[in-house]
């Protein structure tokens, strides 16, 4: 693109989106991006550069630029072999690697993180979304300090967003017999353990026959398949017996998968889950949700707490704790309990007047 010059002492230029600027120092172009598409910023910002040349200062950036630092964290994913790698990976090639993966790490500072933010919210990205990616930002300047000799000597605050975006999605008892007879045959069985169990999608998509015990009653989660990296044992009780039976008749032959379609792993997006929802008056809900129906159910059930996260996968009570929503029947029901307590009370305060 043409290069705009800037009072002959250095040039601006946009690749993208992105504002890039370059100065001369002993005569070599060093050039430098902005990380934002405000020209008027680029603009101040060689101008700061220019300033500091004059007053003999050593502006020159430092070698590692934000690319390098965000390849040491794909490189620590590889090495722990963590499953979300790819997810890191393209939201590192998407979105941060286009704006600021050039940009030296001696001019990344809270500015360029506001910076970053509001480009991203320009692009209509949630906030969820963007603390993802600051994250990894993050992680890559720990990174960095932790590498000998270290490639940067300081980490920036970085901030984090604040989100609301939990979900509220819960079914009822009735709701949960009305979309069980709505959903197509391959998905059945598939609901009752979700429902009872609260597992995630992940686990039951890959749970297989060796590891349902019909005479003990349980089902053995593998550490690979958990997101936490912990085996758990889930118990089989009320519909859950019955309709594993069912779903074993249902088996495909040279499949060891308990849930499957037509001998074939679910794929991410369950076929018919959306349409029986619809039939069911559920539209919108996720198979996620059961998971919260699980949580509530159990804290309703008086389930001690710490089993109940071994059963659901739960980690940290504090998640645990967003789980466990508070319907409007919970709160009726409060008040129906307090009222009748007040009711009571009223005798004893005339006699004490």
């Amino acid at each position: 693109m043409p290069t705009r010059r800037t009072k002959g002492t250095g040039s601006i230029w946009q690749r993208g989106r992105i504002w890039w600027f370059a100065y001369t120092k002993n005569g070599i172009r060093v050039p430098e991006s902005s990380g934002s598409e405000d020209r008027d910023e680029a603009q101040r910002q060689l101008l700061v550069r220019l300033g500091e040349l004059a007053a003999g200062r050593d502006v020159t950036p430092e070698k590692a630029t934000i690319a390098d630092l965000c390849a040491l964290v794909l490189a620590d994913y590889r090495l722990r072999k963590l499953r979300d790698i790819a997810t890191v990976k393209w939201r590192y090639e998407a979105h941060i690697e286009p704006a600021i993966g050039s940009l030296p790490t001696s001019r990344f500072t809270p500015r360029q993180v506001r910076l970053y933010v509001d480009m991203r919210r320009r692009e209509s990205a949630s906030d969820a979304t963007i603390n993802r990616e600051l994250a990894i930002i993050r992680r890559a300047f720990s990174l960095a300090l932790r590498e000998d000799p270290p490639l940067v000597r300081r980490a920036p605050y970085i901030l984090k967003l604040e989100e609301d975006n939990t979900r509220q999605g819960f079914i009822e008892q009735g709701q949960y017999l009305t979309l069980r007879a709505a959903l197509p045959e391959h998905l059945k069985a598939l609901l009752v353990i979700g429902y009872h169990c609260g597992n995630r999608i992940g686990e039951l998509r890959k749970l297989r026959w060796s590891q349902v015990d019909m005479a003990a009653a349980e089902i053995r989660i593998e550490r690979k398949q958990a997101k936490g990296k912990k085996p758990r044992v889930l118990p089989i009780y009320g519909d859950m017996h019955d309709w594993l039976e069912w779903q074993r008749k249902r088996h495909a032959p040279g499949c060891d998968l308990v849930f499957h379609w037509h001998g074939k792993p679910l794929g991410s997006h369950l076929k018919g889950w959306d349409k029986a929802c619809t039939a069911a008056g559920l539209n919108g809900l996720h198979f996620h949700d059961l998971r919260r129906s699980a949580v509530r159910n159990m804290e309703r059930a008086g389930i001690p707490r710490h089993v109940a996260m071994s059963i659901s996968g739960h980690r940290t009570e504090a998640v645990y704790r967003r789980y466990d929503i508070v319907v409007e029947s919970d709160l009726k029901d409060a008040g129906e309990k307090l009222a009748a307590y007040h009711k009571s009370q009223r005798p004893k305060l005339r006699r004490v007047k």
